[in-house]
Protein backbone atom coordinates (compact mmCIF):
# COMPACT_ATOMS: atom_id res chain seq x y z
CA UNK A 1 0.00 0.00 0.00
CA UNK A 2 2.89 2.36 0.80
CA UNK A 3 4.46 1.59 -2.59
CA UNK A 4 1.16 2.26 -4.35
CA UNK A 5 0.80 5.67 -2.68
CA UNK A 6 4.41 6.49 -3.58
CA UNK A 7 3.76 5.56 -7.21
CA UNK A 8 0.56 7.61 -7.17
CA UNK A 9 2.49 10.64 -5.92
CA UNK A 10 5.07 10.11 -8.65
CA UNK A 11 2.39 9.94 -11.31
CA UNK A 12 0.66 13.06 -9.95
CA UNK A 13 3.95 14.98 -9.89
CA UNK A 14 4.77 13.94 -13.47
CA UNK A 15 1.29 14.93 -14.60
CA UNK A 16 1.74 18.35 -12.97
CA UNK A 17 5.12 18.79 -14.70
CA UNK A 18 3.60 17.84 -18.04
CA UNK A 19 0.76 20.33 -17.53
CA UNK A 20 3.21 23.15 -16.70
CA UNK A 21 5.43 22.34 -19.68
CA UNK A 22 2.47 22.05 -22.04
CA UNK A 23 0.86 25.31 -20.99
CA UNK A 24 4.21 27.10 -21.00
CA UNK A 25 4.99 25.83 -24.50
CA UNK A 26 1.52 26.74 -25.73
CA UNK A 27 2.03 30.30 -24.49
CA UNK A 28 5.35 30.48 -26.30
CA UNK A 29 3.90 29.37 -29.62
CA UNK A 30 1.19 32.02 -29.35
CA UNK A 31 3.85 34.72 -29.04
CA UNK A 32 6.50 33.58 -31.48
CA UNK A 33 6.49 32.55 -35.17
CA UNK A 34 6.45 31.16 -37.67
CA UNK A 35 2.80 31.99 -38.30
CA UNK A 36 0.45 33.61 -40.79
CA UNK A 37 -0.42 37.29 -40.55
CA UNK A 38 -3.47 39.40 -41.31
CA UNK A 39 -2.12 42.86 -40.47
CA UNK A 40 -0.60 45.32 -42.95
CA UNK A 41 2.91 44.13 -43.93
CA UNK A 42 6.14 45.87 -42.95
CA UNK A 43 9.02 47.15 -44.98
CA UNK A 44 12.08 45.96 -43.05
CA UNK A 45 14.91 48.49 -42.70
CA UNK A 46 18.01 46.54 -41.77
CA UNK A 47 21.65 47.24 -40.91
CA UNK A 48 24.50 45.02 -39.77
CA UNK A 49 25.65 46.43 -36.45
CA UNK A 50 25.13 49.01 -33.72
CA UNK A 51 27.02 52.05 -35.11
CA UNK A 52 24.89 51.86 -38.29
CA UNK A 53 21.76 51.43 -36.17
CA UNK A 54 22.50 54.59 -34.17
CA UNK A 55 22.66 56.67 -37.35
CA UNK A 56 19.45 55.10 -38.64
CA UNK A 57 17.51 55.78 -35.44
CA UNK A 58 18.80 59.36 -35.29
CA UNK A 59 17.51 59.95 -38.83
CA UNK A 60 14.10 58.50 -37.95
CA UNK A 61 13.95 60.59 -34.76
CA UNK A 62 14.78 63.76 -36.72
CA UNK A 63 12.00 63.19 -39.28
CA UNK A 64 8.57 64.49 -38.12
CA UNK A 65 6.88 61.93 -40.40
CA UNK A 66 8.74 58.95 -38.93
CA UNK A 67 8.43 57.29 -35.54
CA UNK A 68 9.42 54.15 -33.66
CA UNK A 69 6.33 52.91 -31.81
CA UNK A 70 7.26 49.56 -30.25
CA UNK A 71 10.29 47.47 -29.31
CA UNK A 72 10.48 43.67 -29.03
CA UNK A 73 13.35 41.49 -27.88
CA UNK A 74 13.27 37.96 -29.29
CA UNK A 75 16.13 35.65 -28.30
CA UNK A 76 18.44 38.60 -27.72
CA UNK A 77 17.69 40.45 -30.97
CA UNK A 78 15.90 43.80 -30.73
CA UNK A 79 13.18 44.49 -33.29
CA UNK A 80 11.56 47.92 -33.53
CA UNK A 81 8.29 48.67 -35.32
CA UNK A 82 7.03 52.05 -36.39
CA UNK A 83 6.13 54.17 -39.37
CA UNK A 84 8.04 56.10 -42.02
CA UNK A 85 5.80 58.49 -43.97
CA UNK A 86 2.79 56.17 -43.67
CA UNK A 87 4.86 53.06 -44.47
CA UNK A 88 4.85 50.48 -41.63
CA UNK A 89 8.51 49.71 -40.88
CA UNK A 90 10.41 47.03 -38.99
CA UNK A 91 13.92 48.05 -37.93
CA UNK A 92 16.63 45.66 -36.74
CA UNK A 93 20.35 44.88 -36.92
CA UNK A 94 21.37 41.45 -38.18
CA UNK A 95 24.72 41.33 -36.43
CA UNK A 96 27.91 40.84 -38.39
CA UNK A 97 28.71 37.94 -40.73
CA UNK A 98 26.79 35.24 -42.57
CA UNK A 99 25.36 33.11 -39.76
CA UNK A 100 24.05 36.09 -37.79
CA UNK A 101 22.58 37.69 -40.92
CA UNK A 102 20.73 34.53 -41.96
CA UNK A 103 19.48 33.77 -38.44
CA UNK A 104 18.15 37.23 -37.64
CA UNK A 105 16.60 37.76 -41.07
CA UNK A 106 14.72 34.47 -40.88
CA UNK A 107 13.56 35.37 -37.36
CA UNK A 108 12.24 38.70 -38.64
CA UNK A 109 10.29 36.99 -41.42
CA UNK A 110 8.87 34.43 -38.98
CA UNK A 111 7.85 36.91 -36.29
CA UNK A 112 6.60 39.81 -38.43
CA UNK A 113 4.67 40.22 -41.71
CA UNK A 114 7.51 41.53 -43.90
CA UNK A 115 6.97 41.97 -47.65
CA UNK A 116 10.01 44.12 -48.51
CA UNK A 117 13.50 44.33 -47.03
CA UNK A 118 15.97 47.18 -47.54
CA UNK A 119 19.45 46.54 -46.13
CA UNK A 120 22.14 49.19 -45.70
CA UNK A 121 25.73 48.76 -44.57
CA UNK A 122 29.38 49.39 -45.33
CA UNK A 123 31.61 47.37 -47.67
CA UNK A 124 35.07 47.15 -49.16
CA UNK A 125 35.61 48.27 -52.76
CA UNK A 126 36.71 45.53 -55.17
CA UNK A 127 36.35 47.55 -58.35
CA UNK A 128 39.28 50.02 -58.26
CA UNK A 129 37.10 52.86 -59.51
CA UNK A 130 35.21 53.09 -56.20
CA UNK A 131 36.47 55.20 -53.31
CA UNK A 132 35.41 55.50 -49.63
CA UNK A 133 32.02 57.19 -49.38
CA UNK A 134 30.71 55.95 -52.75
CA UNK A 135 27.45 53.97 -52.59
CA UNK A 136 26.84 50.83 -54.65
CA UNK A 137 23.58 48.88 -55.09
CA UNK A 138 24.50 45.55 -56.75
CA UNK A 139 22.01 43.54 -58.81
CA UNK A 140 23.38 40.14 -57.76
CA UNK A 141 25.09 38.71 -54.68
CA UNK A 142 27.53 35.76 -54.58
CA UNK A 143 29.30 33.85 -51.80
CA UNK A 144 33.04 34.14 -52.45
CA UNK A 145 34.13 31.71 -49.73
CA UNK A 146 31.78 28.77 -50.41
CA UNK A 147 34.67 26.59 -51.45
CA UNK A 148 36.77 23.42 -51.55
CA UNK A 149 40.22 23.40 -49.88
CA UNK A 150 42.35 20.83 -51.67
CA UNK A 151 45.84 19.30 -51.57
CA UNK A 152 48.44 20.02 -54.26
CA UNK A 153 49.38 17.37 -56.83
CA UNK A 154 52.81 16.00 -55.95
CA UNK A 155 55.45 17.22 -58.36
CA UNK A 156 52.94 19.30 -60.37
CA UNK A 157 53.00 22.96 -59.28
CA UNK A 158 49.69 24.85 -59.31
CA UNK A 159 47.66 21.66 -59.78
CA UNK A 160 45.42 20.19 -57.09
CA UNK A 161 43.74 16.92 -56.13
CA UNK A 162 40.02 17.68 -56.52
CA UNK A 163 37.04 15.66 -55.23
CA UNK A 164 35.10 13.88 -57.98
CA UNK A 165 31.97 15.94 -57.44
CA UNK A 166 33.92 19.18 -57.85
CA UNK A 167 35.65 17.99 -61.03
CA UNK A 168 32.20 17.25 -62.49
CA UNK A 169 31.01 20.66 -61.29
CA UNK A 170 33.85 22.35 -63.22
CA UNK A 171 33.02 20.37 -66.36
CA UNK A 172 29.54 21.91 -66.37
CA UNK A 173 30.69 25.52 -66.20
CA UNK A 174 31.20 26.23 -69.91
CA UNK A 175 27.62 25.14 -70.64
CA UNK A 176 26.29 27.15 -67.69
CA UNK A 177 28.13 30.31 -68.72
CA UNK A 178 26.75 29.94 -72.25
CA UNK A 179 23.23 29.98 -70.77
CA UNK A 180 23.89 32.60 -68.08
CA UNK A 181 26.61 35.23 -68.55
CA UNK A 182 26.50 36.01 -64.81
CA UNK A 183 27.89 32.56 -63.93
CA UNK A 184 31.29 33.10 -62.26
CA UNK A 185 34.52 32.43 -64.15
CA UNK A 186 35.64 29.81 -61.66
CA UNK A 187 39.36 29.51 -60.98
CA UNK A 188 41.24 28.70 -57.75
CA UNK A 189 42.89 31.07 -55.33
CA UNK A 190 45.89 28.89 -54.52
CA UNK A 191 44.38 25.81 -52.79
CA UNK A 192 40.93 27.42 -52.44
CA UNK A 193 38.46 26.38 -55.18
CA UNK A 194 35.17 28.35 -55.31
CA UNK A 195 31.94 26.39 -55.12
CA UNK A 196 28.23 27.21 -54.90
CA UNK A 197 25.71 27.03 -52.09
CA UNK A 198 23.00 24.37 -52.25
CA UNK A 199 19.52 25.72 -51.59
CA UNK A 200 16.08 24.19 -51.22
CA UNK A 201 12.82 26.08 -51.46
CA UNK A 202 9.17 25.47 -52.16
CA UNK A 203 8.68 23.88 -55.57
CA UNK A 204 12.07 22.12 -55.61
CA UNK A 205 12.27 18.33 -55.42
CA UNK A 206 15.85 18.41 -54.15
CA UNK A 207 18.59 20.94 -53.28
CA UNK A 208 20.16 22.76 -56.22
CA UNK A 209 23.36 24.75 -56.71
CA UNK A 210 22.83 28.49 -56.67
CA UNK A 211 25.59 30.69 -58.09
CA UNK A 212 24.02 33.97 -56.94
CA UNK A 213 20.89 35.67 -55.63
CA UNK A 214 19.20 38.40 -57.70
CA UNK A 215 17.84 41.59 -56.14
CA UNK A 216 14.18 42.44 -56.80
CA UNK A 217 14.07 44.40 -60.11
CA UNK A 218 11.37 46.86 -58.98
CA UNK A 219 13.50 47.86 -55.99
CA UNK A 220 16.52 48.39 -58.25
CA UNK A 221 14.32 50.71 -60.33
CA UNK A 222 13.31 52.53 -57.14
CA UNK A 223 16.99 52.95 -56.22
CA UNK A 224 17.76 54.44 -59.65
CA UNK A 225 14.85 56.84 -59.31
CA UNK A 226 15.97 57.76 -55.79
CA UNK A 227 19.48 58.67 -56.98
CA UNK A 228 17.97 61.09 -59.51
CA UNK A 229 16.22 62.98 -56.70
CA UNK A 230 19.13 63.15 -54.24
CA UNK A 231 21.38 66.12 -53.57
CA UNK A 232 25.12 65.57 -53.91
CA UNK A 233 26.61 63.53 -51.07
CA UNK A 234 29.88 65.19 -50.07
CA UNK A 235 32.45 63.04 -48.25
CA UNK A 236 33.98 65.05 -45.41
CA UNK A 237 32.84 68.11 -47.38
CA UNK A 238 35.52 67.55 -50.03
CA UNK A 239 34.59 64.90 -52.60
CA UNK A 240 31.25 64.14 -54.27
CA UNK A 241 30.29 60.51 -53.69
CA UNK A 242 29.46 58.35 -56.67
CA UNK A 243 26.09 56.55 -56.41
CA UNK A 244 25.65 53.50 -58.64
CA UNK A 245 23.08 50.74 -59.25
CA UNK A 246 24.18 47.50 -60.92
CA UNK A 247 26.89 44.86 -61.03
CA UNK A 248 27.79 42.17 -58.53
CA UNK A 249 28.60 42.01 -54.83
CA UNK A 250 30.34 39.20 -52.95
CA UNK A 251 29.80 37.98 -49.40
CA UNK A 252 31.93 35.85 -47.10
CA UNK A 253 32.79 35.32 -43.44
CA UNK A 254 36.00 37.22 -44.16
CA UNK A 255 37.12 40.82 -43.65
CA UNK A 256 38.95 41.13 -46.97
CA UNK A 257 42.12 43.20 -46.66
CA UNK A 258 44.39 41.52 -49.20
CA UNK A 259 45.29 42.94 -52.61
CA UNK A 260 45.72 39.55 -54.28
CA UNK A 261 42.42 38.15 -52.98
CA UNK A 262 40.63 41.38 -53.94
CA UNK A 263 41.91 41.01 -57.50
CA UNK A 264 40.78 37.37 -57.57
CA UNK A 265 37.20 38.23 -56.53
CA UNK A 266 37.10 40.83 -59.29
CA UNK A 267 38.29 38.30 -61.90
CA UNK A 268 36.06 35.39 -60.82
CA UNK A 269 32.85 37.17 -59.74
CA UNK A 270 33.24 40.53 -61.54
CA UNK A 271 32.62 42.00 -58.09
CA UNK A 272 32.10 45.66 -57.28
CA UNK A 273 32.17 45.29 -53.48
CA UNK A 274 32.83 42.71 -50.77
CA UNK A 275 31.27 42.39 -47.32
CA UNK A 276 29.95 39.82 -44.82
CA UNK A 277 26.12 39.61 -44.82
CA UNK A 278 24.32 40.42 -48.08
CA UNK A 279 24.24 37.05 -49.90
CA UNK A 280 22.87 35.42 -46.73
CA UNK A 281 20.13 38.04 -46.45
CA UNK A 282 19.38 37.61 -50.15
CA UNK A 283 19.24 33.83 -49.79
CA UNK A 284 16.73 34.01 -46.93
CA UNK A 285 14.56 36.55 -48.76
CA UNK A 286 14.67 34.52 -51.98
CA UNK A 287 13.59 31.32 -50.24
CA UNK A 288 10.79 33.18 -48.42
CA UNK A 289 9.65 35.08 -51.56
CA UNK A 290 10.26 38.49 -49.95
CA UNK A 291 11.35 41.47 -52.10
CA UNK A 292 14.83 42.70 -51.16
CA UNK A 293 17.62 45.12 -51.98
CA UNK A 294 21.07 45.82 -50.51
CA UNK A 295 22.74 49.25 -50.31
CA UNK A 296 26.49 49.21 -49.64
CA UNK A 297 28.57 52.32 -48.97
CA UNK A 298 32.33 52.04 -49.39
CA UNK A 299 34.33 52.28 -46.16
CA UNK A 300 37.66 50.87 -47.41
CA UNK A 301 39.51 49.39 -50.39
CA UNK A 302 39.57 45.71 -49.27
CA UNK A 303 43.36 45.58 -49.40
CA UNK A 304 43.79 47.77 -52.45
CA UNK A 305 45.33 50.55 -50.35
CA UNK A 306 48.92 51.11 -49.37
CA UNK A 307 49.43 50.62 -45.65
CA UNK A 308 46.73 50.32 -42.98
CA UNK A 309 43.07 49.77 -43.91
CA UNK A 310 41.03 53.01 -43.70
CA UNK A 311 37.70 51.47 -42.62
CA UNK A 312 37.96 53.05 -39.16
CA UNK A 313 38.28 56.51 -40.76
CA UNK A 314 35.41 56.29 -43.23
CA UNK A 315 32.86 53.93 -41.64
CA UNK A 316 30.65 56.64 -40.10
CA UNK A 317 30.88 58.96 -43.13
CA UNK A 318 30.19 56.08 -45.51
CA UNK A 319 27.19 55.00 -43.43
CA UNK A 320 25.80 58.53 -43.66
CA UNK A 321 25.84 58.53 -47.48
CA UNK A 322 24.36 55.01 -47.53
CA UNK A 323 21.54 56.05 -45.18
CA UNK A 324 20.76 59.04 -47.39
CA UNK A 325 20.14 56.67 -50.32
CA UNK A 326 18.14 54.29 -48.11
CA UNK A 327 15.64 56.98 -47.12
CA UNK A 328 15.49 58.37 -50.67
CA UNK A 329 14.65 54.84 -51.83
CA UNK A 330 11.90 54.51 -49.21
CA UNK A 331 10.40 57.74 -50.55
CA UNK A 332 9.99 55.96 -53.91
CA UNK A 333 7.97 53.06 -52.48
Amino acid sequence: MIISMYRLCQISFLALQLFVLTTSYAGTTEQYGPKSFSQKPYTAIVVAYEPEMRGLLEAIDADPQAQILNEYNFKGIKFRTGVYRKIPILVFATGMSIANAALSTQMALDYFPVHKLVYMGIAGAVNPKWQPGDVIVPERWYYHDESVYSNPQQGRPNEYVLPDYYSKFLEEQARRRANDPHTPKYSPFHFIHPDEVLIIKEGMDRPEDQAYFSVTPSLLDAARAAIETMPAQMIFGKRKAQLSVGGNGVTGSVFVDNREYRKWTREVFDAEVTEMESAAVGQVCTINAVDWIIIRSISDLAGGQEGVNVEHIFDVEASRSGAALLFALLDQL
